[in-house]
């Protein structure tokens, strides 16, 4: 009798328990749902979309006449992976994200030690630092084409006056000068990123290590590389992985300064011609598939080896 008093008094405790969890998780279940209808329906849904195109023979005037529906076909991916004009905009593709990458983030990196100890107009110096990343990207651009223009530019009119070239340089039509170019603009606009990363990890470096090194007779070379860089490895990773995204994304840049001419046709832009020049719905999804394949295997590379140099390290 007593253990049976005692199941019905357990019986009796928890049920109000199991009742009071089932209205938690309802509640929620209902905050959390408009951020899931919000999220589905901004990033969700564009790439099922694009997914879905890329597998049909879709262009503007087909979409009016047989509607956004047509028959599942796989021409357009045959067409991606046969052509040149593909792998040479991915090969660009490689080349800008990995050279914008680590320019960036080595200039970011002098930039935040150049600036780890006060000095005078510190404050304002480090504002300065930040304008080629919150400047709007249309005027940074244009500057940037008025400088280096062939004609009037002030970059040839130095060049030919004082430095004694032969002919102006033809910085943004002609290859490879123009991809060189837009990889420099770009490591100038996206290094104060990678500065404001860096320079908050190295605030947060205790100085009692460097200065003990300092006394054991370590130069200032090898106390940066054997003291300070180990430890804004995490950070650096982190960076790659953020500026290896930003850079692969990356469309306003490159057609701001060459339109995608002189070999400077990224992925994106590829995307953008196809969609706009030649109205390749389909042709221009599937283009945009395969390079998010060709990504996120990189990436999942990247991280599985991060991963395992801090196992290593541990």
């Amino acid at each position: 009798m007593g253990r049976v008093r005692e199941g019905r008094l357990r019986t009796a405790r928890g049920a109000p328990t199991s009742k009071l969890r089932t209205r938690e998780n309802r509640d929620g279940i209902t905050l959390v749902a408009p951020v899931v209808l919000v999220v589905a329906a901004i990033i969700v849904v564009p790439i099922v979309w694009t997914v879905v195109l890329s597998f049909q023979d879709a262009r503007y005037v087909d979409v009016a006449r047989n509607g956004l529906f047509n028959e599942v076909t796989l021409d357009n991916y045959a067409d991606v992976l046969t052509s040149p004009a593909f792998w040479q905009a991915l090969v660009t593709t490689v080349q800008y994200s990995v050279a914008t990458t680590v320019g960036s983030i080595t200039v970011g990196l002098v930039a935040a030690l150049a600036f780890r100890d006060r000095f005078r107009f510190r404050a304002p110096l480090r504002a300065v630092m930040l304008l080629p990343y919150v400047a709007p990207v249309v005027a940074t651009t244009f500057v940037w084409q008025v400088a280096l223009n062939p004609q009037y530019g002030v970059v040839n009119a130095f060049g030919t006056q004082v430095l004694g070239w032969e002919h102006p340089v033809n910085f943004l039509s002609a290859a490879p000068t123009a991809l060189l170019t837009v990889i420099v603009y770009d490591i100038w606009r996206y290094f104060p990123f990678a500065f404001l990363f860096l320079g908050a990890a190295l605030t947060g470096l205790s100085k009692e290590i460097e200065e003990a090194a300092v006394v054991d007779g370590a130069t200032p070379l090898q106390k940066f590389w054997f003291v300070v860089l180990p430890q804004l490895l995490p950070t650096v990773a982190l960076l790659v992985l953020f500026r290896m995204v930003m850079a692969f994304n990356e469309f306003d840049d490159v057609y701001l300064l060459t339109g995608g001419a002189a070999g400077t046709q990224v992925a994106s832009v590829r995307v953008f011609e196809q969609l706009t020049g030649s109205s390749d719905i389909g042709g221009a999804s599937a283009t945009a598939a395969v390079m998010a394949v060709f990504l996120g295997v990189a990436l999942a590379i990247y991280l599985r080896l991060t991963a395992r140099q801090r196992e290593e390290s541990r």
